[in-house]
């Protein structure tokens, strides 16, 4: 019996794709505050027997103390590794809590980004099983292990890791692109053999003491639940870190430093033995509550986001033959994250091919899309407007963006009319807001001289 009911929950799991439906966009998202502090987004969602938990802190690596970049992602690794005993229940180590979450056909996991820190959970709604995964994922929050001889044997394959990495091309001009655009900003650090070997169990625990607290959590909730009983999901979630957690915890954090536009051009050439030279090509970009957001996306669509469509990749690939392919891509957070232009091409038509992109470039800025350009983009855009929101898990990364960005609840429900409502002029003066091409960071790794 016990076998029949974990195959049944897997298989209504995996099924889940195949039972979305556009209409979600319209479903109204609730959102109110429990007396403890924590906020809660709800999308009712009764088609399907399961929910979707994002539980979000202001925990991200851009928290990291000096001097130990990669403690987020640490902690966020030690997070599965084991929960200590409580009560009547026993401790677990990484193995049994793994089987203990197969044994509910349910999965639960950490993950530390640029800004945000934040826990997943994804389970059937069946009462009894509901109640099980949400008191085990409460339990992985707020009691995690942190088994010493777990993480140094971690810590010893996450740099063996990053010593490989350092030996690529691709890996070398990120980095120092990174560092360009960002400067001393916490989104430029990196995680280095170094800072991984400062990193200690003392440090986690006082970094999660510290930062995952309950008043300060963004819930995200898609599924079959109602107002109420999301409330008490919420509830039973957080109460064991409730009980740990001190007085302290709730105190406004400090703020961090804003990243500066670039005051004048940065140009690395760094040598290296590649077949293929890496070029990037950027600045830093704009925020994700920017109101020109959306006309961004659309101007950098057209411009090198598109595909095959895009202006990038018409002038470098198809006219020239100088990069199978060629990109744009703007990566908006709390703060600008990094507008940034990137292809691959023969060490000897590098200089070429970056001559290329940055005349696109700066042609575009200069004169915006045109109208056959933004109808083009506008009607990929909004065609595949269905495929951001049919499963549960992609619309509840939705609610998890307007959650975290502050935006208006009812931003999906008027996403396609605000795209369709976009002018040459609007795309134009956005991206020219973002964007100062004679300002940039340009990073060339592996070019002939």
């Amino acid at each position: 019996m016990k076998n029949m009911k974990k195959m049944a929950a897997r298989a209504a799991l995996a099924g889940l794709g195949l039972c979305a439906s556009s209409a979600w966009a319209l479903l109204p998202i609730q959102h109110w505050t429990q007396p403890g502090g924590a906020q809660i987004w709800l999308v009712d969602s009764p088609g399907i027997p399961m929910v979707d938990v994002q539980v979000d802190f202001d925990a991200g690596s851009r928290r990291d103390p000096a001097g130990q970049q990669g403690l987020a992602d640490a902690v966020a690794l030690m997070g599965s590794k084991g929960v200590t005993a409580q009560g009547d229940l026993p401790a677990l180590d990484e193995n049994g809590l793994g089987q203990a979450w197969a044994d509910l056909g349910a999965s639960f996991g950490a993950q530390a980004g640029r800004d945000s820190f934040g826990y997943g959970l994804r389970s059937l709604t069946e009462p009894a099983l509901l109640q099980r995964a949400v008191a085990l994922a409460a339990r992985q929050i707020a009691s995690p292990s942190w088994p010493q001889d777990v993480w140094q044997r971690d810590r010893a394959r996450w740099s063996a890791s990053i010593k490989e990495a350092d030996t690529r091309p691709g890996t070398v001009a990120a980095k120092a692109f990174a560092q360009a655009v960002y400067g001393g900003h916490p989104y430029g650090a990196q995680t280095t053999v170094d800072s991984l070997a400062r990193i200690d169990i003392a440090g986690m625990q006082a970094f999660h003491r510290r930062l995952i607290a309950a008043c300060r959590a963004k819930i995200s909730i898609v599924g079959a639940l109602d107002r109420a009983q999301a409330d008490q999901l919420v509830q039973q979630l957080l109460a064991p870190l409730l009980a740990v957690q001190d007085g302290s915890a709730c105190a406004p954090q400090p703020e961090l430093p804003r990243i500066q536009a670039l005051a004048a051009p940065v140009d690395q050439r760094i040598p290296f033995a590649s077949a293929q030279a890496q070029v990037l090509v950027g600045q830093p970009g704009i925020a994700r509550n920017s109101p020109d957001f959306l006309a961004v996306l659309v101007g950098n669509h057209i411009l090198g986001g598109g595909g095959f469509t895009s202006r990038l990749t018409e002038e470098v690939r198809e006219k020239r033959g100088l990069s199978y392919s060629v990109y744009s891509d703007f990566s908006p957070g709390l703060d600008a994250g990094a507008f940034t232009i990137g292809l691959q091409t023969r060490p000897d038509q590098a200089a070429e091919a970056l001559k290329v992109s940055q005349e696109t470039l700066r042609r575009f800025v200069a004169e915006g899309p045109t109208d056959r350009e933004l109808q083009a983009a506008k009607d990929n855009l909004i065609g595949g407007f269905a495929l951001r929101i049919d499963s549960n898990r992609k619309l509840l990364a939705n609610v998890a963006n307007i959650a975290w960005n502050g935006l208006p609840l009812d931003y999906l429900e008027h996403w396609t009319e605000r795209v369709k409502a976009l002018s040459r002029r609007d795309v134009r003066e956005a991206m020219q807001r973002m964007l100062q091409p004679d300002r940039m960071v340009t990073v060339v790794v592996g070019a002939k001289p």
